[in-house]
């Protein structure tokens, strides 16, 4: 990049960012916005120094990292508007604005979690042969995160090619980074994940675009990652609201004094690079620019996206195939069901990787695994205990087209991948305005009967119930289990699928290669028609283990998001005598999903439940066996569900 372009550049940025200050306070825009004026250089000095094919992933204040990677500044000031012109056609706005054709995954506003998501972009380029980097961009105040420190030390491990590009501009938001950090310097914590790192003058350009280029060559050629802090500052609030009344305004003029754009004028002049008049000139045109850009976007602002067009942006269609069970089956149990489903997965899909922890000798937490690192040595991949790095490591792949499959052991530790899967996984293709896709799945174990106390026999599916963009399910069979597994690695949007560990050594029937079960088509087995029970997973199991012997028809719903509603009520209205079975409290759960679908159609049936009772699960058998839906409970339901049911 030239000299008159860096200048260009850097005032582009500085006039996209006053002309949001100013139509801001004159109410022409709507919501929030993280401005970053007097950061320019550290913007366009990055992205100066990459080359095509790396990508960035901003932080939230990302407006400079777009107009310095070559967003269109209409369509962003149309993003702004909440339009259809805008980069992600208004979805997204401020703290959203993705731009794959300028290889920009775009920006999180989730602190710090943008970082395992360009370790993701890293483990897809090096899987995919590509020699480009990735960027992780975070702030001071997103180095004391979690999810950072996850993402140094798993990126380190495995040798990933990404620079870890930290502004410091020594706030984060009010907090000021020398009583929130406990070391004087925050590069030197590199050091800790056997990490390079440097400290670059970020209100000096020309320093930034050296110090990247140098790191950006040390990492493809060393193929290790390297950490840049860049000291810089904001001269403006953390956001629109921002009275500043953490800082002084001494503070303010002497860091004022170091303004970047001031610095690199005089830098080009003095040295005989551009003239007065020719940065006066390029400062001219680029507020003319700016100008213009709002003025054109202004009278497009009212073009939105229909509701329609907005809901079509939640999740891709789904790939899976029609669903088939007629190949030929062999006897086994729910465990090797779910290895065999694995392995015809990654035979014919060379994309999927199986990302977790102590999935390769060991075999799994539960033995599900078992011997596949032998026959895929280079695709089972063992990670640290960083269930939140490599969740959102799996997220970033999976956006430039890696079909991840995690493993988390216990479903208790979902809560540590949720911001992956419900922030980012869920979210990307609708912020993205259809841009990004993210194909993965996350596999874990879960619910009681197994001794295993309160923190390791959690069913947390209903977190995920009302969550748009993703899909969830929970097999109870073997059969079942392949099938459904098999279709989930076809879709594109994330699913989450449980395992319920007490199932693991169930046996019997399991498809071949061609047996499939899509996302929300429920199963039926029809014994009779005396009652119907509806349930998924264990509570099913329990429910057939205790009805088996009855005249009673019984509704596998296996996928539970979607769920298969014109099945429900298909049988629903057939037998007006429902029961209704799942490990889980009832209040919130699938369970009441399915009467809201039962009695918003008008049927009129004598429903039961019999669920979990509301407290964690105990670690003594009986108590266990008596807060959970067991066999005598189930009986009793269906006793007083037949005898009190008026013909």
């Amino acid at each position: 990049m030239e000299h008159r372009d860096i200048l260009e550049k850097m005032y582009l940025s500085r006039f996209f960012e006053e002309k949001l200050q100013k139509e801001f306070s004159e109410a022409n825009l709507y919501g929030t916005t993280h401005l970053s004026i007097g950061q320019e250089a550290s913007h366009v000095g990055l992205c100066a120094a990459l080359e095509k094919g790396d990508w960035i992933v901003p932080t939230h204040r990302c407006h400079g990292f777009n107009i310095a990677s070559g967003s269109s500044i209409e369509a962003m000031f149309s993003e702004m508007l909440g339009s259809r012109h805008g980069l992600c056609k208004g979805l997204g706005g401020s703290m959203h604005m993705t731009d794959v054709s300028n290889y920009n995954l775009g920006s999180s506003a989730v602190v710090g979690s943008g970082v395992p998501l360009a370790g993701g972009c890293a483990f897809a380029l090096k899987r995919q042969n590509i020699p480009n980097i990735a960027v992780a961009i975070f702030g001071d105040g997103a180095s004391s995160r979690g999810s950072v420190h996850e993402m140094m030390n798993l990126a380190s491990v495995w040798n990933l090619p990404i620079l870890f590009f930290m502004e410091n501009n020594h706030y984060g938001m009010s907090a000021s980074s020398d009583r929130m950090i406990a070391t004087s310097t925050i590069h030197n914590r590199a050091e800790g994940y056997g990490i390079g790192h440097e400290k670059l003058d970020g209100n000096d350009v020309l320093a930034v675009i050296d110090g990247v280029k140098r790191a950006r060559e040390r990492i493809l050629k060393d193929n290790k990652p390297y950490f840049i802090e860049v000291d810089t500052y904001r001269l403006c609030g953390h956001s629109k609201s921002d009275k500043l009344l953490y800082r002084t305004r001494e503070e303010e003029k002497e860091w004022a004094k170091k303004d970047p754009i001031s610095l690199f004028v005089s830098f080009v002049v003095k040295n005989g690079i551009l003239s007065e008049n020719q940065c006066a000139d390029i400062k001219e045109k680029a507020f003319e620019c700016v100008d213009k850009a709002w003025e054109e976007a202004w009278a497009k602002r009212d073009d939105i996206l229909s509701l329609e067009e907005a809901r079509a942006l939640v999740m891709p269609e789904s790939q899976s195939p029609l669903f088939f069970d007629g190949g030929k089956k062999h006897k086994g149990t729910y465990r090797t069901a779910v290895r065999e489903a694995l392995s015809e997965i990654m035979e014919n899909d060379e994309r999927v990787t199986l990302i977790g922890e102590d999935i390769g000798v060991y075999g799994g937490c539960f033995g599900v695994t078992g011997d596949l690192y032998k026959k895929f040595p280079d695709r089972i991949l063992e990670t640290p205990v960083s269930e939140e790095g490599f969740s959102g490591m799996a997220v970033g792949a999976s956006m430039l087209g890696e079909r991840p499959i995690v493993e988390i052991m216990y479903a208790d530790f979902m809560t540590l991948v949720s911001d992956a899967v419900i922030n980012h996984g869920a979210k990307t293709y609708f912020m993205s305005g259809g841009q990004l896709k993210c194909p993965f799945i996350v596999r874990t174990a879960m619910g009681g009967g197994t001794g295993h106390g309160a923190q390791h026999t959690a069913c947390p599916e209903a977190m995920f119930l009302n969550v748009p963009g993703i899909k969830v399910c929970a097999p109870s069979t073997p059969w079942s289990a392949k099938a459904l597994l098999k279709a989930a690695a076809k879709e594109e949007c994330p699913v989450v699928f449980f395992e319920h560990k007490a199932l693991y050594s169930n046996e019997g029937d399991i498809g071949d290669e061609n047996d499939i079960l899509p996302l929300g088509k429920a199963l039926v087995e029809e014994k009779g028609m005396d009652a119907l029970i509806i349930g998924y997973s264990r509570g099913l199991y329990e429910a057939k283990k205790a009805l088996g012997e009855e005249r009673v028809t019984f509704l596998d719903l296996v996928s539970l998001k979607p769920l298969d509603e014109e099945c429900i009520k298909q049988w629903a209205g057939k037998i007006g005598r429902i029961l209704i079975v799942e490990n889980v409290p009832l209040q919130s759960s699938v369970a009441e999903s399915v009467i809201r679908i039962i009695r918003e159609s008008g049927i009129k049936a004598k429903i039961k439940t019999v669920s979990a009772l509301d407290m964690p699960l105990a670690f003594s058998k009986k108590l266990e066996n008596a807060i959970l839906p067991n066999r005598d409970r189930i009986r009793e339901a269906f006793v007083d569900l037949i005898g009190d049911y008026d013909d």
